[in-house]
């Protein structure tokens, strides 16, 4: 194991001389939030990426996050950490059976959550996000037929809202579908002042007695904005770094996975160390290459979401 100290100040130099930026995601281990150049969502993140002058970008998240950035800057050198740093949701939507999801259903809109492959994204006619997904499925005609995907969780939760009948594909993310009713109804009876904050890829019960649902940096804001103290906080321990930056006099107990410790941890968010970041700065790996077809057409519905939420000012 390198000094820390020591690694740190070789990442500022490579950054400085491959003129690259860093980008980490919130659930990043607190040492990569704490060096990158930009904490965030995985769509902002890349919307950050493509307005800099950087020749290269290191994205410090998971596989899709780091395709996203190439389809917005596909003149840009994307490189990750560690290529085994994948996605359990983005897997549960193999492009194949996904392709003939859609093709059953021929008069259907296709609109899926941007927590998905290049592939999926080529095969859809919008891409939301957790925090602007409900506005987008409200922009289009009631009687519209739409499939959404991956996550059937987000999906039934904006079924839910908006009182759509959205055809759901059956995915989720295993870090916020793991979490059970029972974990969250004992930490309510413990800590019976706190509120409950969840991302909406938690299951229906979870979000039913949320105090507060929504995208991680919504979850971020809301403890910012909030009066109270004490949060009970339903999504990856990832954010906690960021939420006990910002007000630390506050209180955050994660919901866990189980009973063997206080987190709940994306194996592949963690994939990521200072070390391996180093490594991919040295010698430029691993980078992301996607076919310039690919991503002509996965921008598409990217670019149809960013229409869409201008219009509405989102």
């Amino acid at each position: 194991m390198n000094d820390p100290r020591d690694v740190i100040a070789e990442i500022e130099r490579l950054k400085k001389e491959k003129n690259a930026i860093i980008l980490g995601h919130y659930y990043q281990v607190p040492e990569i939030q704490d060096i990158a150049d930009f904490i965030g969502d995985s769509l902002a993140l890349s919307q950050k990426a493509q307005q800099t002058d950087a020749d290269v970008i290191v994205f410090c998240g998971v596989h899709f996050m780091a395709e996203t950035a190439k389809i917005l800057s596909p003149e840009k050198k994307v490189l990750i950490p560690d290529p085994e740093a994948g996605c359990s949701l983005a897997d549960s939507c193999p492009p194949l059976a996904f392709e003939e999801f859609v093709k059953a259903r021929p008069k259907h809109t296709v609109i899926s959550y941007i927590n998905c492959s290049a592939e999926i994204k080529a095969l859809s006619d919008i891409i939301c996000t957790s925090s602007n997904a409900v506005e987008i499925v409200n922009s289009l005609p009631v009687e519209e037929n739409i499939i959404f995907a991956p996550d059937r969780n987000l999906g039934a939760y904006i079924n839910n809202l908006t009182g759509r009948n959205m055809v759901l594909w059956n995915g989720t993310c295993e870090v916020h579908d793991i979490l059970s009713i029972e974990r969250v109804l004992d930490l309510k009876l413990k800590h019976p002042q706190a509120k409950l904050i969840a991302h909406p890829e938690c299951k229906a019960q979870i979000l039913a007695m949320a105090d507060f649902v929504g995208s991680t940096t919504a979850l971020l804001n809301y403890t910012r904005r909030s009066e109270d103290d004490e949060f009970l906080v339903a999504t990856e321990s990832g954010i906690i770094h960021q939420m006990k930056k910002y007000n630390p006099d506050k209180s955050f107990i994660i919901v866990p996975t189980d009973e063997s410790c206080m987190c709940n941890d994306c194996p592949y968010m963690k994939l990521n160390t200072l070390d391996k970041l180093l490594a991919c700065m040295q010698n430029d790996y691993y980078e992301i290459v996607l076919d310039k077809d690919l991503i002509e057409r996965a921008n598409k519905p990217l670019t149809r979401m960013l229409e869409i939420s201008a219009k509405l000012n989102l």
